[in-house]
């Protein structure tokens, strides 16, 4: 049986090399590609009664507008409905915007199928409530296994879930898919399916801790505890990947957005629980009983003298 808890450090590897290309990409790109509901701005929606190409609507919108808008354009929820998203501007630039699409594409005013304008106070309104709403989730949960487990389990579980979080960004800043508020939908179903596989393991490692074997290290009883649930931990993230996968596969590009960081942040859940959470709280474990026994030993040489 390898020794996973042997290895720890090794694990860290590969989300430490995925969080340092994100923050090369951060720097690439000026940040992250903040979507509407963050950074304030227009978001139309346009029947195109045909495909289109992003690119060429987006530079049509930048040639026909005075202050040259720089707009982003995705597809909706078909192939012919396009997204168009710009930064705060007049209802006069955004007429200007619609009618350059309009006589380019042959459209009716009723192609017009919404237009949401959100300000740029109210986008960091939204930045702050999700960032206070995610961190009282992991609060909550910190608070929950510790409860459960022992607090070493959850200051370990909570690095994973850190982990998870910054793999998860990264990925958003190596695509430059825009953040908006499905990155924070996705990033608490990673955080919550993450944590779920995290618990599994640590329960198995409760239960295996009361019947612990004779001279068994507890980086051989977590090591064991691993592989005993490895499988359902491999079954539960394969059979959750094949339909996020289909909906990427399947789905337009606004739900590709959603579903990509999701496929990652499920792949990224699986692999900490099973290599980060649970080995470095075996090795703090050890660490903790280790120095409590060389303290006893030293309390008794003590008396002796």
């Amino acid at each position: 049986m390898k020794d996973l808890t042997k290895n720890r450090w090794k694990f860290v590897i590969i989300p430490a090399l995925i969080v340092a290309v994100g923050i090369i990409m951060y720097i690439v790109h000026g940040g992250f590609n903040f979507d509407v509901e963050f950074m304030g701005g227009v978001r139309m929606q346009v029947n195109m009664h045909t495909e289109f190409d992003n690119k060429e609507v987006a530079d049509l919108i930048q040639e026909n507008t005075v202050d040259t808008v720089n707009a982003t354009v995705q597809k909706g929820s078909t192939n012919e409905i396009a997204v168009i998203k710009t930064p705060p501007v007049e209802d006069s630039v955004r007429q200007d915007i619609f009618n350059a699409i309009k006589d380019k594409y042959s459209l009716s005013d009723e192609d017009l199928v919404s237009v949401s304008s959100a300000s740029a106070s109210f986008g960091l309104e939204v930045q702050r409530k999700a960032l206070m709403y995610t961190l009282l989730a992991i609060v909550c949960i910190l608070i929950y296994i510790a409860i459960r487990f022992e607090w070493r389990s959850a200051v370990t579980a909570v690095i994973a879930l850190a982990i998870n979080v910054l793999v998860m960004a990264a990925v958003y800043t190596i695509t430059n898919i825009p953040l908006n508020t499905t990155f924070i939908a996705a990033m608490l179903t990673v955080v919550g399916y993450s944590i779920n596989n995290t618990i599994v393991i640590f329960d198995r490692i409760r239960e295996n801790m009361k019947f612990r074997k004779k001279n068994e290290s507890v980086s051989e009883l977590v090591n064991r505890s691993i592989f005993e649930t490895l499988g359902r931990t491999i079954n539960s993230t394969i059979t959750t990947l094949i339909t996020i996968v289909l909906i990427y596969i399947l789905g337009v590009s606004t739900i590709r957005d959603f579903a990509l960081p999701l496929i990652v942040g499920i792949i990224a859940g699986a692999y900490t629980s099973i290599f980060i959470a649970s080995t470095f709280w075996a090795s703090w474990r050890e660490s903790s009983m280790q120095a409590k026994a060389e303290a006893a030993a030293q309390r008794r040489s003590n008396k002796k003298n």
